[in-house]
């Protein structure tokens, strides 16, 4: 089977597959192309209301297929940032499941997800200093984000690979998780999102990667929304809210 992005959705989580496993599931340009629309089509999807990325069979993402980089590096690039953008941009939650390798555009992928998982024995690295590439600023920004401007320094100055531990230390994962135990974990933790707020979960991740002009906009939405009474009606009562605001699928 050609490599490809699998997708499916499971109660009300969508999981896509980095499928390439003859070469440790590296992204060929297809399938960086292939990102940007699958996900739309997924942000779309009302029974969506979290995402899940990772790689078929023991290793998450080696990064970009080599190979593809034999033509023009800079559109190969180019592909690879715009896929960036559009997990980073994916309106509801999303988390990396990462085991294995999570290098190059691997990294650059878990690193757009909000949150990142990963099992015990996984390596990350940042690369491009390996082939002479100049790492995109928009890459760089996010990464110093969730490590530090001296973390990612060491990452990219050397593109030496870390342990998941060193990662977890550094902020580059969220959750180290014993061998066979990741997948259980994720779907755990999973379904506690999808039982949440879409409404608080929205304006969070709009705060926290760093939009400063919507706070009206969110106040305007709480007020109309009816979660804060649900969810303070179900506390009292103690049941489990049934929170009705949800993405919009369109605008």
């Amino acid at each position: 089977m050609e490599p490809q992005l699998e997708h499916r959705v499971t109660d009300s989580v969508a999981t896509v597959v980095i499928r390439h496993p003859e070469k440790r599931n590296a992204m060929t340009a297809a399938m960086w192309r292939s990102l940007p629309p699958l996900l739309a089509e997924l942000a779309g999807d009302p029974e969506v209301r979290a995402l899940v990325l990772t790689g078929e069979g023991p290793t998450f993402c080696a990064g970009a297929d080599i190979s593809t980089l034999r033509g023009s590096p800079e559109e190969a690039q180019g592909l690879a940032v715009r896929a960036e953008e559009a997990l980073a941009a994916f309106p509801k939650p999303t988390l990396a499941a990462i085991r294995g390798h999570c290098v190059g555009g691997g990294a650059q992928l878990a690193a757009a997800c909000d949150l990142r998982f990963a099992e015990e024995g996984t390596l990350f690295g940042v690369t491009p200093a390996k082939l002479g590439i100049v790492y995109p600023a928009s890459s760089t920004r996010r990464l110093v984000s969730l490590v530090g401007p001296a973390t990612a320094k060491y990452l990219l100055f050397s593109g030496e690979l870390i342990d998941a531990q060193r990662a977890l230390r550094t902020g580059l994962v969220d959750e180290v998780l014993p061998e066979g135990e990741l997948g259980k974990r994720v779907t755990e933790f999973t379904r506690v999102l999808v039982s949440r707020s879409q409404l608080t979960q929205a304006a969070a991740k709009e705060f926290a990667d760093g939009r400063t002009d919507r706070d009206a906009h969110w106040a305007g939405q709480a007020r109309g929304s009816g979660d804060t009474a649900e969810g303070v009606a179900a506390f009292l009562e103690r049941r489990q809210p049934r929170f009705g605001w949800s993405v919009p699928t369109s605008g």
